[in-house]
């Protein structure tokens, strides 16, 4: 979806809500929708780390004996 500019992304995730929705529930889609993109740009440009050094980082493993 990246080929389709903003405002026609925007308006894609606007049809999508259901007629009962909130300017929060828009909002909402919006933020997970540019958090994906930066997520994907992030790992097409390498700014990527491993799983277990992720977890390492966050202190989520069994210190080495």
């Amino acid at each position: 979806m990246q080929t389709l500019k903003v405002k026609e992304q925007a308006q894609r995730l606007i049809d999508e809500l259901p007629d009962d929705a909130t300017w929060d529930d828009l909002m909402h889609r919006i933020y997970v929708r540019q958090a994906i993109d930066a997520g994907l740009a992030d790992s097409r440009n390498g700014r990527v780390v491993s799983h277990d050094e992720a977890k390492r980082r966050l202190g989520l493993t069994e210190p080495q004996v």
